[in-house]
């Protein structure tokens, strides 16, 4: 396997575009196989000197214009090609693609607008309770070349995969999972919406015959895309679907997290997991940071972060299921999705006091005000919607910061959202 990497870097014009946290794992991967090779690699940001007389450094807001004069390029998942023509004579590469590629292990592809992480981590735990060999990589925070040595012909790779790791990815996994899709991205993709579903549609278009593709059939997917994309098994699970032990785990309420549960079940079937087994790696399972996150109570309210919540979609479900909200903070990014819909729900449920913060939280407030009598207030930032909370929400009740949009207008990620919102409750609860 490493024989057939090298073959492919050898000789090669390699650019590393995007030096985050895959990046670097990239640069040290290539770079145990070549140690002299020369490397390129370019980044928006202006980069500490890496000391390395074999890497020349392409920095600033120019960055992508040097993409074509490489023969390889290893792209990093956050950076948009919406508006970069590449020439034919340009690989465009990904750590995904090339895992799903050479990696000798089994191999469970999980992607989706909403649900990945938590499907990606239970179908983990799964295999883990029935004492197979497993990993967990990928979107979830490793990137797969960290486990690539590592694997052997009895592993089974859990690989969480975002839009943006599938987006060159020309193989597919054995065990493909899709858990939905709803409008999200819309600004990275040529096309739009489409451009976001082509990049989906990645992690089962190169399935075969051998292999099974597990789907969300409740969610209508005929009516976004041709669900004839592989020649591989169908597994449509649905709502109504019975589960052989139940739920009861609190950091898994509601219908969406039971739809997860399915999902992972679904998959983790595959290799001989049984319900009992199952069942104890869901009765285990503690939650994920950002997710429904109960933060704790403070002054006689419960706060939870849900910062992952991008999309209206995830809102609605976590309101639905904590089923006690009084305070919804929400907003950021506009990257042009449809609230509409969102606002309609907003203006009906319980929720009695909505709290908007720049940029879409407040567009949506302003519509709120001209359509029903809650307490609509248009907060200058999160400091200032936290306090709010405090000063608004009743005792024994619930505050939600569920975004609704994507945080890059302010924070690097929704990770450093989630972690300003709790020490602003923790300080203001003091």
């Amino acid at each position: 396997m490493l024989q057939k990497m090298a073959d492919f870097f050898k000789d090669k014009k390699v650019l590393i575009l995007g030096f985050g946290r895959e990046g670097i794992s990239t640069y040290h991967f290539i770079r145990d196989m070549f140690p002299d090779m020369p490397l390129t690699i370019a980044d928006q940001r202006e980069l500490t000197v890496i000391n390395d007389k074999n890497v020349t450094l392409i920095c600033g807001e120019n960055y992508l214009s040097c993409i074509n004069d490489f023969d390889i390029v290893m792209k990093s998942p956050g950076i948009s090609f919406c508006n970069v023509e590449v020439s034919g004579n340009t690989l465009i590469e990904c750590q995904t693609d090339l895992f799903l590629k050479y990696a000798p292990c089994r191999k469970i592809g999980i992607t989706g607008s909403k649900g990945k992480t938590t499907t990606s981590t239970l179908t983990y735990e799964m295999l883990k309770s029935a004492g197979l060999n497993t990993c967990l990589i990928g979107n979830i925070g490793v990137p797969v070349f960290e486990e690539l040595k590592k694997v052997t012909a009895d592993t089974i790779a859990v690989i969480e995969m975002s839009s943006h790791q599938l987006e060159f990815t020309h193989h597919s996994p054995e065990i493909a999972i899709l858990t939905n899709i709803y409008e999200e991205h819309l600004d990275h993709y040529k096309g739009g919406f489409s451009g976001y579903v082509t990049a989906k549609l990645n992690i089962v278009r190169y399935q075969n015959q051998n292999d099974t593709f597990i789907y969300n059939a409740t969610q209508g997917l005929d009516g976004i895309f041709d669900l004839n994309t592989s020649r591989s098994n169908r597994v449509a699970v649905k709502s109504e679907d019975a589960l052989p032990f139940p739920v009861n785990n609190p950091h898994l309420l509601g219908e969406h997290n039971r739809h997860d549960v399915l999902f992972a079940f679904a998959a983790a079937k595959l290799f001989g997991v049984t319900a009992e087994q199952a069942r104890s790696a869901v009765d285990g399972f503690s939650g994920i940071a950002n997710r429904m996150e109960n933060i704790g109570e403070y002054k006689g309210i419960t706060f939870y972060n849900d910062c992952i919540a991008t999309i209206p979609h995830s809102v609605v479900c976590a309101v639905e299921a904590l089923k006690n909200v009084d305070t919804l903070i929400f907003g950021g990014m506009d990257r042009g999705l449809e609230y509409k819909g969102f606002e309609d729900y907003l203006a009906s449920c319980g929720i009695n006091n909505l709290i908007g913060i720049p940029e879409t939280g407040h567009k949506i407030c302003t519509a709120l005000k001209s359509c029903c009598k809650k307490n609509i207030y248009q907060a200058a930032n999160l400091d200032d919607a936290v306090k709010y909370a405090f000063a608004h929400t009743a005792k024994g009740k619930i505050c939600l910061m569920s975004p609704a949009a994507s945080s890059y207008n302010v924070y690097k990620n929704f990770e450093e959202k989630g972690k300003h919102y709790k020490s602003l409750v923790e300080l203001y609860g003091k």
